[in-house]
């Protein structure tokens, strides 16, 4: 009886970070946004692109929780600070509020594009990864990083040592709620990199 108590106390004492690996597709996440994340994944990374790398990432900044503000100062599901979302909104005049989901989420998976367009590897799929490392720590950060990578580089495992802890972290956490919703590869990347070559970016 003591034991069942001690273990009972413990589970309640959990932070809510404790059940991360949860599957992006668990029941633990919720739907409500799902429709945000199709759209403007199709919109920004094509018909063919999963989906649910974006509402990972989501968990990853917010939990998918539309309400939470950093001690920074970013605001809502993908935690764009409002200085970045002044910048996006400038070529997506349409993007009404920060602090709507819909908006929210188009802002941050535009942002994933735009620094997606910015590296160069052989895999599309670490070129992702490094598109997430730089929505964390900045993109001049991880490009230091990266140029501190000895040559070739050609993966994200390479660069990763040289990125701040935290970044390596929330990449693995991403890469973690993906590959436990599905042990095989989910990622549907084969053309993307013609298709984001495309400067059509209306909304």
């Amino acid at each position: 009886m003591r034991s069942l108590l001690a273990l009972l106390l413990f589970s309640l004492s959990l932070p809510a970070w404790a059940d991360e690996e949860l599957p992006v597709q668990h029941s633990r996440w919720s739907s409500d946004y799902d429709g945000h994340f199709r759209k403007y994944t199709k919109r920004y990374f094509g018909p063919y692109y999963d989906w649910h790398w974006f509402k990972a990432q989501a968990i990853a900044e917010s939990n998918l929780n539309p309400d939470v503000k950093s001690h920074r100062g970013a605001v809502g599901l993908m935690q764009i600070l409002p200085r970045t979302f002044a910048e996006i909104q400038e070529l997506n005049p349409n993007f009404a509020d920060l602090r709507e989901p819909r908006w929210n989420i188009a802002a941050g998976i535009y942002y994933d594009r735009t620094i997606y367009r910015k590296w160069e590897l052989p895999s599309d799929q670490d070129r992702l990864y490094l598109a997430f490392a730089s929505y964390n720590a900045g993109y001049v950060r991880m490009r230091r990083a990266y140029q501190r990578t000895p040559e070739p580089v050609e993966s994200w495992e390479q660069v990763a040592p040289q990125a701040p802890e935290e970044t390596r972290g929330y990449v693995k956490r991403i890469r973690g709620l993906m590959d436990s919703a599905d042990p095989k590869p989910r990622s549907r990347l084969r053309g993307i990199s013609k298709l984001l070559a495309t400067e059509d970016d209306s909304s």
